[in-house]
């Protein structure tokens, strides 16, 4: 289960994984995030707000989640991954060979130091 807000006047979504994450949480953001960009061109950027990483509930979970990633990569300008997880630095190095966005790893505490990178305030 994924809570989110889609900051319309700043062009941000803000994720936050609460549970394993499951299929029907891809096409409920794809719901909500395609229509902005249509309306309003690129994300200025997504932030992972996820102390610990609560994985997926099954492999066709994040099957279903690479395919999100591989359909809007190139609508993000920058993905801040805001955790404790050590998947951060994973997704931080991995990340930067796989998406066009700028991706950075901050540490659990630093949400609000993630939204001014990414909202270049």
């Amino acid at each position: 289960m994924i809570d989110y807000d889609l900051d319309k006047e700043h062009s941000l979504l803000e994720l936050r994984p609460k549970a394993p994450l499951d299929k029907d949480d891809f096409v409920e953001l794809a719901k909500s995030v395609d229509p902005q960009i249509e309306a309003h061109g690129d994300l200025a950027g997504v932030i992972v707000n996820a102390p610990s990483f609560p994985g997926w509930d099954s492999f066709g979970s994040f099957v279903t989640h690479m395919r999100f990633v591989r359909d809007h990569h190139k609508h993000v300008k920058k993905l801040a991954l805001v955790t404790d997880s050590h998947i951060g630095d994973v997704a931080e190095h991995l990340g930067s060979h796989f998406v066009s966005a700028d991706v950075r790893h901050f540490p659990a505490n630093q949400l609000e130091q993630a939204r001014q990178w990414v909202t270049g305030d």
